[in-house]
């Protein structure tokens, strides 16, 4: 994940202008790494916490599980739609302030979650989506900016913060909805007290600074033309639609398997937290070998065998094929956009691949969970699951390995000269 990121703000910075000059002091770079981290941890709990109490809800409202289906889909839908307008916003306001804005729409949208109305958690999701989406894009600018010297060290907190964040929502929300007088609202909402309290302690750290200007443009022509563009941006999408799979569904996939709601919740909690051994390791030792054809195509195959393993595998199994799906999804995600950088021959096309294959590949991804909650309702099981959990995985071998051949996409990058103007 960090090679990619790093790229995509090398990118950024290129093209809005020098960074500030100024060097914060060490008490401020350990307070401003301890904030990332913080709201890291804070962008994922709305995928988990809404999967281990989807059952609950269900019972409690109503909710066919088709509805479920696109309430599932509805932020993963939203991570596509709004990414793109991440650096836009850093521009006009700055990234600091446009981080504090998304933590506040975060916090509302998480709260709008847990008022226990289905049309309000409808509108939480969407809201608390979108500022995932720009969170997702700003973070690792800041990570370029302000931690040069330890990218690497910050990006692997910053991925172990991702992770645990889902983790612990996987795992805690149906017991806090049990000791809440068993409400699915409660469990929700309760997790915009921590985003709420990340806020607090960012707003120091948003100055009302002036917005960089752009000096330098870049355009980049062919990318939506390119076959080996595709393939990486369809990799990255159909890992991610398996992905958001296991978040929306794998829990209450368990628990119409016999297992309790509260085990089903550690069991995926402990899924997630295996994909930070995976992505961590995948990257450095993809980038020493000669291509990563065989590295995507095995770890595709990995992710979907294991969820076929949750799915059909005897009980007293379901924990190995957890930690064995994490491993797989975690390595998936990490070369996923590892190849971006590798399959681009400068920074500014890393950047605009990493654009198309975010905003396509979210947006394809979330037909993955949809998929699930329609063909639950057509069927009244998670058995017909399987098929589409065998067709992502096929989709993501096949895609990654022709994006894993040693070679660039076939683009150009133009540099354009435009005046600076520091009234934006």
């Amino acid at each position: 994940m960090s090679l990619a990121q790093n790229q995509y703000s090398t990118a950024e910075n290129d093209s809005h202008g020098p960074a500030p000059t100024a060097t914060p002091s060490r008490t401020a770079l350990l307070l401003l790494g301890f904030s990332l981290m913080l709201i890291a941890f804070n962008l994922r709990p709305i995928f988990s916490s809404l999967s281990v109490l989807l059952p609950e809800i269900i019972r409690q409202t109503g909710l066919s599980s088709a509805s479920a289906g696109y309430l599932t889909t509805l932020p993963v839908l939203c991570l596509g739609l709004f990414a793109p307008l991440a650096p836009k916003l850093a521009q006009r306001y700055g990234v600091e302030r446009t981080l504090l804005g998304v933590v506040i729409v975060l916090a509302l949208g998480t709260a709008l979650r847990g008022y226990g109305a289905i049309s309000t958690l409808f509108i939480g999701s969407a809201l608390a989506g979108a500022a995932i989406a720009v969170g997702n894009v700003l973070l690792p600018s800041l990570v370029k900016r302000d931690f040069a010297d330890h990218a690497a060290t910050m990006t692997g907190l910053y991925t172990m913060a991702l992770c645990g964040g889902a983790a612990v929502a996987a795992a805690f929300s149906l017991p806090i909805a049990h000791a809440l007088g068993n409400s699915w609202a409660a469990g929700l909402g309760v997790w915009a007290i921590p985003v709420a309290i990340v806020a607090l302690i960012w707003i120091p750290q948003s100055p009302k600074q002036k917005p960089i200007a752009r000096r330098n443009t870049y355009t980049v022509s062919g990318l939506w033309r390119d076959r080996l563009a595709w393939q990486v941006t369809l990799f990255m999408g159909l890992q991610s639609a398996l992905a958001y799979c296991v978040y929306g569904w794998l829990a209450p996939i368990l628990r119409e398997r016999g297992i309790d709601g509260v085990t089903a919740g550690l069991i995926v909690s402990v899924s997630i937290m295996a994909q930070v051994f995976t992505s961590l390791i995948v990257p450095p030792l993809a980038v020493r070998c000669k291509d990563q054809r065989l590295f995507n195509v095995a770890l595709a195959a990995l992710a979907g065998a294991a969820l076929l393993g949750l799915l059909f595998a005897p009980l007293s199994t379901v924990w190995i094929w957890a930690v064995l799906q994490g491993m797989g999804q975690g390595g998936l995600f990490a070369i996923a956009l590892t190849v971006i950088v590798l399959r681009s021959p400068d920074s500014h096309v890393a950047a605009h691949l990493s654009s198309m294959a975010q905003c396509v590949g979210y947006l394809l991804a979330a037909i993955g969970p949809l998929l699930v909650g329609l063909l639950h309702s057509w069927t009244g099981g998670y058995s017909a699951a399987a098929w589409l959990f065998i067709a992502l995985a096929a989709g993501a071998a096949i895609n990654g390995w022709g994006a894993g051949k040693t070679t660039f996409v076939g683009v150009r990058s133009l540099r354009k000269e435009t005046p600076s103007d520091s009234s934006l």
